[in-house]
């Protein structure tokens, strides 16, 4: 699947009804890829979190535009290597990095920091559970952050998200 506008929540439950969000995707973003590589069963669901446009090739289709369109196929390997590697990095800050700093990063990816030349900096309309689950903590721990973010000036925040997100926030993940 492509999403061509709008977000889309990939999520999985554990066998006690426990959800973890594995990823965020937007426009450009492809989803569902693992049939191509033999996956029987989905491992997760796919939530649209915004009024999205999705389109659905199917699987016969996608291996064949893999083989025959160049540029499409370099597309598609550019954003599997990319995923991967933002796997590997939430992986990483999963293990070693506290809640705090698991939520400044996740705000500064949401507003597509590191992304283009000029990030978004207005996060898209998320929950703080969704937050929560996305960083692994509690949706208590993402409010009483977001309030010492807001205080330290780092996000503009009146209690609804969307917020904005300060540069400045950058400096909660670069310290230790």
């Amino acid at each position: 699947m492509y999403i061509q506008a709008g977000g889309v929540k990939l999520s999985v439950l554990s066998k006690t009804g426990r959800e973890a969000v594995v990823a965020m995707l937007g426009p450009g973003d492809f989803f569902g890829e693992g049939c191509l590589a033999g996956q029987p069963l989905r491992m997760g669901s796919a939530t649209a979190i915004a009024p999205s446009t999705v389109l659905l090739v199917g699987k016969q289709a996608m291996v064949r535009l893999l083989h025959k369109q160049r540029g499409m196929s370099d597309r598609f390997i550019a954003h599997m290597l990319a995923r991967n590697i933002r796997i590997e990095e939430d992986l990483i800050d999963q293990l070693f990095n506290s809640s705090e700093k698991r939520l400044a990063r996740a705000l500064l990816l949401l507003a597509r920091y590191g992304k283009m030349d000029k990030p978004v900096r207005v996060v898209p309309k998320i929950s703080q559970e969704t937050l929560a689950e996305m960083i692994g903590t509690t949706r208590s721990r993402v409010n009483f952050f977001l309030n010492k973010f807001k205080k330290l000036g780092f996000i503009e925040y009146d209690g609804d998200i969307p917020l904005k997100v300060n540069s400045s926030l950058l400096s909660v993940v670069l310290n230790d």
